[in-house]
Parts: structure tokens; sequence; C-alpha cells
């Protein structure tokens, strides 16, 4: 449980940075608006992104995996659809976003691994 909130977190930050640094995202409102986005997010990712991929996987293929850009990025755009106080002004902010959400997801939970692993051992 205590990995499930972390998780919905790294997210909830990861769009706070996206929509400080990529032209073209915005969010009006605070915390709890950074965690409601996190949890849309997450939770549309979760029910289409593998139906998408499944669905365009010889797309994905032919592009060498390169289609999952722009699958992130419908996912994202309908997560600002979905989402009122969330704004995506198109496909290109949307898919530098998918980026670069995924880069401080990864990097945050990069970190927060190795942190839960030297508190293990010690």
């Amino acid at each position: 449980m205590r990995w499930l909130l972390a998780a919905w977190a790294i997210l909830a930050v990861a769009v706070w940075v996206t929509a400080a640094v990529v032209p073209g995202i915005d969010v009006d409102g605070g915390v709890g608006t950074y965690l409601w986005i996190a949890l849309v997010l997450a939770t549309v990712n979760l029910l289409l992104g593998p139906i998408a991929r499944l669905l365009t996987l010889p797309v994905v293929v032919l592009t060498l995996g390169l289609f999952c850009l722009v699958i992130n990025a419908a996912l994202l755009l309908l997560t600002a659809w979905l989402v009122d106080s969330f704004h995506v002004d198109g496909l290109w902010p949307a898919i530098v976003g998918s980026i670069v959400i995924s880069l401080v997801t990864w990097i945050l939970d990069l970190i927060l691994t190795n942190h839960r692993q030297a508190a293990a051992a010690a």
C-alpha cells in the first residue's frame, strides 16, 4: 500500500514538473489538483493503455516502438479532456509532456528504489 501511495505522489510530481517546463501544458489549481490529475492519468493508462498498445501493435513494431509516444500523448490528451483544470494545447505538447512525465517518473522511482534498498540493507 505504501508503494502505491509513493507511485501516486511520484506521478503527481511528474505532472507538476511537466506543467512547469512544457509550454502548452497548464494546470489550474494546487496540490490536490495534481493528485487528482495523477489519479486520472494512472487510471486511463491502466485501463486504456494496454488496449491501445495491443490494437496498434503492428504500427508500434513498424516504427520500432516510436508510435508508443503517440499512444502516450493520446492518453495524456484524454486525461486533459477528462479533468477540467488540466489543459494540453495539442499533439506536440502532449508528446513532449508524455516524454517529460516518463523521464521524471523514471528518475524519481529510481531514487526511491535505491533509497529503499539502502534502508533495507542498513
